[in-house]
């Protein structure tokens, strides 16, 4: 079992290498490699896709790697590889981010990357920081995380989903803001679970062991 931890060069990916491979000695979840190799990102069983900065520069960063890109898209969209993204890497799951310009994501779950606007004006944006998860509906990735576990946020634009079902969880913020979603293979969180302590790494233990 190989996990594939795309490298498209936007983002640190230093802490998610240690925290999926200390996860997949736990779990048995077998080999994690962070790689830019197009060949071992088409072979991979799973794969995850990071993010750190503006959607459009990491669109374009992704797009420009058109081996990583074709070979991702052909796992997810033609082989049903189960599939995480992290941060920006959620976000380019959208039909639409609207950072700087509007730009094209990947479609794969509907709807808008915008950017967050607490109802409380003193409220700072980005939101950074830890934040209670409220969990809408089930998933194998959740096992053994509930409503009030706590995770890591740095980010100053949200998922609004078109489909309400595609939101699997959320985290207030003076307002909503989308936490989780997912359909199918495809699973994005919009924190760090990297950086979320034991909540986190019970996540990623779970998505190494998850097969749709």
């Amino acid at each position: 079992m190989l996990t594939a931890i795309i490298d498209y060069e936007s983002g640190n990916l230093h802490s998610a290498e240690k925290a999926f491979q200390r996860m997949a000695v736990e779990v048995d979840g077998g080999e994690v490699v962070v790689t830019s190799d197009a060949d071992v990102v088409a072979k991979a069983d799973r794969l995850v896709l990071p993010g750190d900065g503006a959607f459009p520069a990491c669109a374009a960063e992704l797009r420009g790697h058109k081996g990583i890109y074709d070979a991702m898209v052909e796992a997810v969209e033609q082989k049903a590889r189960p599939f995480l993204g992290i941060c920006v890497g959620m976000q380019l799951m959208a039909t639409t981010g609207h950072e700087y310009k509007e730009t094209s994501g990947l479609d794969w779950v509907s709807g808008d990357v915008e950017k967050i606007t607490p109802e409380d004006t003193s409220l700072k944006v980005p939101h950074m920081g830890w934040n209670d998860l409220v969990i809408e509906r089930p998933h194998a990735v959740l096992e053994g995380v509930e409503t009030g576990d706590h995770t890591y946020f740095v980010h100053s634009y949200q998922f609004h989903v078109a489909k309400p079902e595609e939101r699997i969880a959320y985290v207030n913020y003076s307002g909503e803001v989308t936490a989780i979603i997912g359909r199918d293979t495809m699973l994005g969180m919009q924190f760090h679970p990297e950086k979320s302590q034991t909540v986190g790494l019970r996540m990623i233990g779970n998505f190494l062991r998850w097969t749709p």
